[in-house]
């Protein structure tokens, strides 16, 4: 972990209501690389990308119709501590949406609403995280 990748945009997600078919589907366009995460509590698919990581996961929710507007990636942002950005999150209005959790092994890994219900993540690097 290096310091000079805190609080910058360092991980995207896709959520999808098909993770197999979107596999598919971007490791055909981009020739990106997957590995199912298995010890994450949802259908969760790593990808590795020529720069910045990511991954594909089940969609928790409907699809979005198209009239509630855009559905997109969630970007998550590295940070140094995740116990007091949340904190910080929380103060300024912010909204728990998926409570922390272990990525075993990489991480400490959250999401949160902003004020207008945009949803982001955050972590933390943590090689130890179970």
């Amino acid at each position: 972990c290096n310091s000079k990748h805190m609080n910058t945009v360092a991980y995207f997600e896709i959520q999808s209501s098909d993770p197999a078919r979107d596999v598919a589907f971007y490791k055909a366009i981009f020739g990106w690389t997957f590995t199912r995460e298995h010890q994450i509590p949802i259908e969760y698919y790593r990808i590795a990308t020529n720069g910045i990581q990511g991954a594909i996961l089940k969609r928790p929710a409907k699809i979005p119709p198209p009239e509630c507007g855009t559905n997109a990636f969630t970007c998550s942002i590295q940070v140094d501590n995740f116990d007091s950005t949340s904190g910080k999150i929380l103060e300024l209005g912010g909204q728990v949406a998926l409570p922390k959790f272990a990525v075993p092994g990489r991480c400490w890994q959250g999401y949160f609403m902003d004020p207008d219900n945009n949803v982001f993540g955050i972590f933390e690097v943590d090689e130890n995280a179970f």
